[in-house]
């Protein structure tokens, strides 16, 4: 990785005066760590620049570029934050500190047990904590991946800790930012160091399927190509291969039985607006047979982490089994880029809307960001955490419920109808006196489901329970509720001392 390799994957991508202070950057850059070597013996601005156009190619906006060149000078080097800041602004400055304080926070665990769950949540919690532009957080994944790809010159046991970190930090969060491109890398980089046997074999046997495969599957291209084609839909289609270590996951399943696994391979069919989606699923189930129990419309019902999709899975014919997976160009951009594809030339960052408390203004699927940031925030004054329900925030299945009115709630899977209650708004939640759940009247003890309709009844008398904490689990509702308790009881308190007072002799 070289400069101009770099400058020319920006040109074009950027406007000329951002791709000049670019360049500036890694003039700056370039002298900050001027005879600093990496474990491989190269120059160590090979790493900053590969950061930088790993960045480029997620199209992350000009200044995640410049700060993922200068990402490192601060920790080490001499070059300053103000300096920074009076060289390239405020924002660049502000990113650059944020992957600076990450750094920090996981050198000062690295003589801890590295992977007990606590140490684990601690450093999650540290890197949604300073995190507080999401910016960060995702060119804390361009430098990790970076640093994956070239493992190969660190010790062996130094391999397996950071090998362990990626899969079980740094693959999960690029998961909850939908970067399933990154996430797969980072699966796979890390299956390769902490168990080479079973990648080796795995791969193996993947590679042997896929040869087979791939001869069967041309004359199904061919096929649904020429229908699609008939029918005047335009369309880009290519296959998408099954990773090794999900391979190896759904092996472990099914008995390592690969005859049982029919995704080796799924074609991907992109077009161009959401009526042509359904569409050409149309189409796939015309010329197929489909396999009802596996049609998965994440298009209407979209995975947590905003993942919209068409799958099918059909047999042909000659009882070849084939999926397939339907959906737009920005379907397509967000499903490989996830949060990434939506800063670049964006003039209003999302990170604006959620930096000043606004947290409606974030789309539902990202808006764990900011109560993580808020959780991490109140365990920073309470001075203690609770980790269990961190962990299930941020890396625990998400279920999308509904309001009366067709409103769409992200919730932690396994929230109760209280947790929901607490997150529409907290007086609303302090009235509850039941809850009608797809129009039948359940228990507060019913732990919501995914695609539920909740309404929440309410009444002017009741108000909130201490027997209430045993049928919530989200931090927010637990806080809420527990600030609420505290001030019935001093409300009580004060109308106790009113009346003695007034009872009083004068």
């Amino acid at each position: 990785m070289d400069r101009y390799r770099l400058i020319d994957q920006a040109t074009g991508l950027y406007e000329e005066e951002d791709v000049f202070e670019l360049d500036h950057a890694i003039d700056i850059a370039t002298k900050a760590h001027s005879g600093q070597k990496r474990k491989s013996g190269e120059d160590y601005i090979i790493h900053p620049l590969s950061v930088a156009t790993i960045l480029v190619e997620w199209e992350m906006d000009i200044d995640s570029v410049i700060a993922g060149v200068l990402h490192d000078t601060v920790e080490d080097t001499e070059l300053q934050l103000s300096q920074i800041e009076s060289l390239f602004g405020q924002d660049v400055a502000f990113l650059v500190d944020g992957v600076t304080k990450i750094s920090k926070a996981r050198s000062g665990m690295r003589d801890l047990e590295s992977y007990l769950p606590a140490t684990k949540d601690n450093l999650t919690k540290l890197m949604i904590a300073v995190g507080q532009d999401v910016r960060v957080l995702i060119i804390k994944l361009a430098d990790r991946l970076h640093n994956m790809r070239t493992l190969e010159y660190m010790p062996k046991g130094k391999q397996k800790k950071i090998a362990r970190e990626t899969m079980e930090i740094f693959a999960p969060l690029a998961d909850r930012l939908n970067m399933g491109r990154t996430r797969v890398q980072l699966e796979e980089l890390s299956f390769r160091y902490l168990s080479p046997k079973d990648f080796t074999r795995t791969k193996t046997l993947l590679d042997s399927r896929l040869k087979k495969s791939q001869r069967k599957l041309e004359k199904v291209k061919r096929d649904i190509a020429k229908r699609l084609s008939e029918e005047k839909i335009e369309f880009q289609m290519d296959g998408r291969i099954k990773s090794v270590y999900s391979l190896y996951k759904k092996l472990d399943k099914v008995n390592n039985d690969i005859d049982r696994i029919h995704d080796l391979i799924a074609l991907r069919i992109i077009v161009s607006d959401l009526d042509v989606c359904y569409l050409a699923l149309g189409v796939i189930h015309e010329l197929y047979t489909p396999m009802f129990d596996r049609i998965k419309d994440y298009v209407a019902n979209p995975k947590s982490n905003g993942y919209q999709s068409l799958h099918t899975t059909v047999q042909t014919d000659a009882g070849q089994i084939v999926e397939f997976q339907v959906r737009t160009q920005e379907m397509h951009e967000y499903a490989e880029r996830g949060l990434a594809a939506s800063f670049h030339y964006n003039e209003q960052k999302l990170t604006e809307a959620y930096s000043k408390g606004k947290i409606a203004e974030l789309p539902e699927h990202l808006r764990w960001i900011k109560e993580l940031q808020m959780s991490a925030a109140l365990t920073g004054k309470k001075k203690q955490f609770d980790g269990d329900k961190f962990r299930m925030n941020l890396f625990g299945d998400r279920i999308f419920v509904y309001s009366p009115k067709g409103d769409i709630w992200d919730m932690p899977a396994e929230s109760y109808v209280l947790d929901f209650a607490y997150r529409v708004h907290s007086d609303v939640a302090s009235k509850a006196s039941g809850f009608k759940v797809n129009g039948a009247m359940k228990p507060f003890s019913y732990k919501l489901q995914h695609g539920d309709t909740v309404e929440i009844l309410t009444s002017k008398s009741a108000s909130p329970k201490s027997t209430w904490k045993e049928f919530i689990a989200t931090s927010h509702a637990k806080d809420k509720l527990r600030l609420q308790l505290s001030r019935q009881k001093r409300g009580v308190f004060d109308s106790v001392a009113e009346k003695l007072r007034r009872k009083r002799p004068s």
